[in-house]
């Protein structure tokens, strides 16, 4: 949760699998300096200083009409300047444009992903951070912790688009989506311990994608892995190179997009609930859910254009007598 720009040394080559202990030590030791010289600024600092964050943050909300019906949204972290890190302010305008993307019936699909080519999100504002005590540092986690739960239970599919860093926080917002697709250059890594404090909220998933033990290795040693082994644990569900990173997200979209929207939506409700379910209990769910299915014509009118299709297919390949 922890790095701002300056912090990670970007043009690292990637072709280790796993940072080794040093490399990481390296950028440790390049961010408690950082935090020791920092003196209290003037008003007047303080000031120019909030109206630069303002202009330089913010999330970006873009909606693309799709021709097989709905519209996807692209949505940008942009806190670009300090590798996407999420501060209070930025945190809360994520949630808020988590709650007015809910309401809206047309969305069929979302993608996150961070401004610029250094990170996803670097993770969470090291300098918030440092500043925190308990009362405050609930508060904090809790609204961190709205954020990733928010992509993790929208009701239609999110996708992580990863370029650069995915750190700490950012990792754990990853982790909440239903899919991930990383770019060759990117990163991944939960390094709070290296500055004193556990890592928390989502990545509770972990465990589920990649395994305890896997799991165990990134949050007890801190230790970064790169895009290769991140595909290789199933972190992550495709890598590709970065100029190719969005034809390769559009594949995963235009399946998705493929399927029945009211499909999709009671797909990934179902999903949800299985994560809390015992499995007797997700199998009675299920029937629920597939019961609900037909409350739409949907099933009906899918299933009919399949039929057709079939048939369509097979006289094509059989015309029969002429």
């Amino acid at each position: 949760m922890l790095f701002q720009p300056g912090q990670l040394l970007f043009d690292r080559p990637l072709h280790r699998l796993a940072v080794d202990f040093t490399d990481l030590d390296d950028v440790l030791d390049d961010i408690h300096p950082r935090l020791l010289w920092q003196v209290a600024p003037t008003m007047h600092e303080r000031s120019g200083n909030l109206q630069a964050e303002k202009r330089a943050m913010g999330v970006n909300v873009a909606r693309e009409e799709r021709p097989e019906g709905g519209y996807l949204v692209r949505l940008t972290i942009d806190n670009a300047a300090k590798l996407n890190s999420l501060n209070r302010a930025l945190t809360l305008e994520i949630v808020d444009a988590i709650k007015a993307l809910e309401a809206e019936p047309e969305l069929r699909l979302v993608i996150v992903t961070g401004a610029g080519e250094r990170a996803f999100v670097g993770g969470a504002d090291i300098n918030e951070l440092a500043a925190l005590d308990p009362d405050s540092a609930r508060e904090f986690i809790t609204l961190v912790h709205r954020c990733c739960d928010g992509f993790h239970r929208l009701p239609v599919p999110v996708i992580a688009r990863i370029d650069g860093y995915a750190l700490g926080a950012g990792l754990e917002l990853a982790a909440a989506c239903d899919l991930r697709v990383a770019s060759e250059r990117a990163m991944f890594g939960m390094p709070e311990v290296r500055v004193g404090i556990p890592s928390v909220i989502e990545a509770a998933l972990l465990p589920q994608l990649i395994g305890y033990g896997r799991t165990r290795r990134l949050l007890l040693t801190g230790v970064l892995i790169d895009a290769e082994e991140a595909l290789a644990w199933a972190l992550v569900d495709a890598v590709a190179p970065p100029d190719r990173l969005d034809v390769v997200i559009e594949r995963f979209a235009a399946a998705i997009l493929a399927g029945g929207p009211q499909a999709i939506r009671l797909q990934k409700k179902l999903i949800l609930d299985w994560e809390e379910l015992g499995t007797g209990a997700a199998v009675a769910r299920g029937i629920e859910i597939f019961t609900e299915a037909y409350a739409t014509d949907e099933p009906h009118r899918m299933a009919t254009a399949q039929l057709a299709a079939m048939r369509a297919r097979r006289a094509k390949r059989d015309p029969g007598p002429r």
